[in-house]
C-alpha cells in the first residue's frame, strides 16, 4: 500500500520533527492540530473560542492538502484542557461537520504541547475521490 506524507507550506510543525499527516490508501491520518498560526505562534491565549476556531482552520488546511475536507472526516479525537468546554465542542461539531457526524473521542488532559494551548484535534478522513455519496 502506498503511503504519502501530507505537506503544507509554511509548515509550523517542521521544528517539532513530525508530519502534518499521511495518506494511506484512501485514508488520511491527520496529526493533532493546535491553535497555532502559519508562523508557529499560538493564537487566542486564554480564549478557548479563538483557539478552537484556529484549530478548525488548521485542520481544514491539512485535510485540503491531503485531498479531503472536513466533510469527509470519519473520526476525531479532541483533547481539552478543561472539560467545561464540552458544550462548545458540541456546538462546533454542528458548525464544522455535517451529518452523519464523525465518530468522536473527547478527553480532558492536564497539558498539551504548550501551557497556553487549550484544545487540540486529530482526525481520520477519507480522500475526496473515495467518498461514496449517499
Amino acid at each position: 500500500m502506498k503511503i504519502k506524507e501530507i505537506t503544507i507550506d509554511p509548515d509550523p510543525y517542521k521544528p517539532f520533527r513530525l508530519a502534518q499527516g499521511y495518506r494511506v490508501g484512501d485514508l488520511l491520518f491527520i496529526s493533532g492540530q493546535a491553535a497555532i498560526d502559519r508562523n508557529g505562534q499560538i493564537v487566542g491565549i486564554g480564549n478557548f473560542d479563538a483557539q478552537a476556531e484556529q484549530v478548525f482552520v488548521n485542520l481544514e488546511r491539512v485535510l485540503r492538502a491531503g485531498g479531503s475536507s472536513l466533510a469527509n472526516v470519519v473520526k476525531v479525537t479532541v483533547f481539552l484542557r478543561d472539560m467545561s468546554n464540552f458544550p462548545k465542542i458540541v456546538e462546533l461539531r454542528g458548525r464544522y461537520f455535517t451529518p452523519p457526524y464523525p465518530a468522536d473521542t473527547i478527553v480532558e488532559v492536564t497539558s498539551l504541547y504548550s501551557p497556553e494551548a487549550l484544545i487540540e484535534i486529530e482526525a481520520i478522513a477519507v480522500v475526496d475521490e473515495a467518498v461514496e455519496r449517499m
